[in-house]
């Protein structure tokens, strides 16, 4: 059993490790709202990760996977949830007016671009939101479904109950999902000073909304 949730934790960090989707939802978030905001993105995320381990736990995500018309039907909608996502980065990035900043010549000029262009902070009634955009990004992407029902039972042995095995397997991925982004929201965070820049910022948020569009073309598009 040990050496079955060890492996389990080693293919879960590495498969959080891969650039997807969350990864890019939260670079956006903490470029908008700071860590607060990434954070509350990660939960529901993870929350997301909970439902979807539940589900092949009670075996429903295993009739979406069957499902030809359910699976087109939720990767439409979480196709439209990633290319809002992307034009909305870039519709914002476009209209900071680039042109219409100067070029710093030295660090007081730069600090005073930076102070006339800043990131938006984080408001209080923004938690729901933020929350909001991670649950919908994971319950909304029908291959998280089909990757936990083909990659759960994998690590269910035959002598323990089915149930109770997979619904700790969801929670250890929850958790060892959540160490690997944590850790990820407090090394972009420590980098927002950089990201501050305008020509930084404005160039990693068309980055990363190019990304989101890219993904939500790649999800509606890619067959069964």
């Amino acid at each position: 059993m040990l050496a079955t949730l060890l492996a389990f934790s080693v293919a879960v960090l590495l498969g959080s490790m891969v650039p997807g989707p969350t990864t890019a939802v939260l670079i956006r978030q903490t470029l908008r709202g700071g860590r607060r905001a990434s954070v509350w993105t990660l939960a529901g995320n993870e929350t997301g990760v909970f439902l979807w381990g539940l589900a092949v736990a009670f075996g429903l995500s295993g009739l979406l996977a069957a499902s030809q018309l359910a699976y087109d039907v939720l990767r439409v909608v979480g196709a439209a949830v990633l290319l809002y996502l992307g034009a909305q980065a870039l519709w914002e990035n476009r209209r900071r007016k680039p042109g219409s900043e100067p070029e710093p010549s030295s660090a007081a000029a730069e600090a005073a671009a930076e102070a006339a262009d800043p990131v938006p902070a984080p408001k209080a009634g923004d938690a729901w939101h933020n929350y909001r955009i991670g649950l919908l990004t994971i319950v909304t992407n029908p291959k998280y479904a089909v990757f936990a029902v083909s990659f759960l039972p994998q690590f269910v042995p035959s002598d323990v109950s089915p149930l109770p095995m997979f619904i700790l397997l969801s929670v250890m991925w929850v958790i060892l999902d959540s160490c690997w982004f944590l850790g990820f929201i407090w090394f972009i965070n420590w980098l927002r000073p950089i990201f501050s820049r305008s020509r930084v910022r404005r160039w990693l948020e068309r980055t990363t909304g190019a990304v989101l569009i890219v993904l939500g073309l790649r999800l509606v598009t890619e067959p069964f």
